[in-house]
């Protein structure tokens, strides 16, 4: 088999670009050989969460000791206080045992991980553009329009960073999306 040790796919994309659904999509193809990459949270579970599967739980105290101890290859503080990151413990785990790993993370993580792993593949899915973006966060009836426009400035914002990936995959249409982004990781697992 040679190279038993699996490898690291970032996929980073602005909120409403359709990147969990894509990955999970990704997920299904068997031969693909994916983990999805647990995280690291001090907020307390919610009911039904279970301890390494949803996320792993950590006190304060433990998540802070790991950020001085350089645990996670990459961590965010969402709010203060409230912590989400991910373990490097678990990336080398599940590389050891020969599974390649999705990253599903933000652009400013993305491009940590990827100074850490310069050989992961970071690939970042474009909508087709800002105004499609801002109709499909209108057509989800979640947010009100102040929201909206906080998320497409957002969206703007780390449009600006999709030159630092490797690859990027325009969702203009889901079923070509996913494709396109099962080939680039295809060529990739060759390598």
């Amino acid at each position: 088999m040679g190279n038993s040790t699996g490898k690291i796919i970032i996929i980073s994309a602005p909120s409403g670009t359709g990147k969990s659904t894509i990955i999970k999509r990704l997920m299904e193809v068997s031969e693909l050989n994916l983990r999805f990459s647990v995280s690291a949270t001090n907020r307390p579970p919610r009911k039904g969460e279970i301890d390494g599967v949803n996320y792993y739980f950590l006190s304060t105290e433990e998540f802070e000791n790991k950020i001085q101890n350089n645990g996670f290859i990459e961590y965010e503080e969402v709010y203060t206080g409230r912590y989400y990151g991910t373990l490097k413990s678990e990336v080398e785990k599940t590389l050891n045992e020969g599974h390649n790993l999705i990253l599903d993370i933000d652009v400013k993580g993305g491009i940590n991980v990827k100074k850490l792993y310069p050989e992961a593949a970071a690939i970042f899915i474009l909508p087709p553009s800002i105004e499609v973006l801002r109709q499909r966060l209108i057509g989800r009836g979640t947010d009100d329009m102040e929201t909206i426009e906080q998320r497409v400035a957002k969206a703007e914002y780390e449009l600006s960073f999709a030159s630092k990936y490797d690859y990027s995959v325009v969702n203009e249409d889901l079923d070509k999306a996913v494709n396109e982004t099962e080939t680039i990781i295809r060529n990739f697992l060759k390598r």
